[in-house]
């Protein structure tokens, strides 16, 4: 996912940039709102940050130009919603291209759309289409990490793809070439990032099922459930 420097024409570069650049405006003034409402959510939102960092620095070789990783945005876009998720994953970003040189400063309009916009968008459809029904929480924490993990590299195989068409097939088949590429490494690695971050999740909820109750993620009907806290019904007289 992680475009390198210098890889995409300038005007790509520009285009995805005023794209994302929204999304950063909105993220600080969600954050800021979030902030005043109550610091303790501070903690878990470091947690969410250090999830979306370390796990997208696992970078594997992959389409030329890229490379293949989990990104860790599930977790931090059914806690913070996509705005904060987008800052979250851009402050990220901007540290890898300074520290790590993973991608660059010119992409990181690109990287910025597909890794903390584009992905974490498509998980919060997912969460959003679960939250109210009987699906168990995890099992929901699981599909949004790993949807929000493909779909970051449709994304990316968009943004190759409409910077580099195919001589024969045009876009289309630039885009198939791409993604064929990146799903090789990166339908695994998304099946194993919604373990894990399943896996964090109930360990958050066991921590700190209020703070979870507070931010409206889960009710704390489905909280209890799915840690079997839940009251016993009392038996029907007969």
């Amino acid at each position: 996912m992680h475009i390198m420097e210098g890889f995409l024409p300038w005007q790509w570069c520009l285009l995805w940039w005023l794209v994302a650049i929204p999304f950063l405006i909105m993220g600080v003034i969600e954050l800021r709102k979030l902030m005043k409402q109550d610091r303790e959510y501070l903690p878990l939102l470091g947690v969410c940050g250090a999830f979306i960092f370390i796990l997208s620095a696992l970078k594997l070789p992959s389409v030329t130009g890229s490379c293949s990783h989990p990104t860790g945005t599930g977790l931090s876009v059914m806690c913070f919603r996509v705005y904060i998720t987008a800052l979250i994953g851009g402050i990220v970003l901007l540290f890898q291209a300074l520290l790590l040189a993973h991608g660059g400063l010119s992409t990181m309009g690109a990287n910025m759309v597909s890794m903390a916009i584009g992905g974490p968008i498509a998980g919060y459809g997912v969460y959003k289409l679960l939250k109210d029904t009987s699906v168990n929480i995890f099992v929901t924490t699981f599909l949004v990490a790993a949807v929000a993990d493909l779909v970051t590299y449709v994304i990316t195989s968009f943004e190759l793809a409409v910077a580099y068409p195919a001589a024969t097939g045009g876009i289309a088949a630039s885009f198939t070439a791409f993604f064929a590429i990146f799903a090789i490494t990166q339908v695994p690695l998304s099946i194993v990032e919604g373990i894990v971050l399943a896996l964090v999740f109930k360990y958050i909820l066991q921590l700190k099922p209020d703070l979870v109750e507070k931010l409206g993620v889960f009710s704390k009907e489905q909280i209890d459930r799915a840690l079997g806290t839940a009251p016993e019904k009392s038996a029907q007289k007969v």
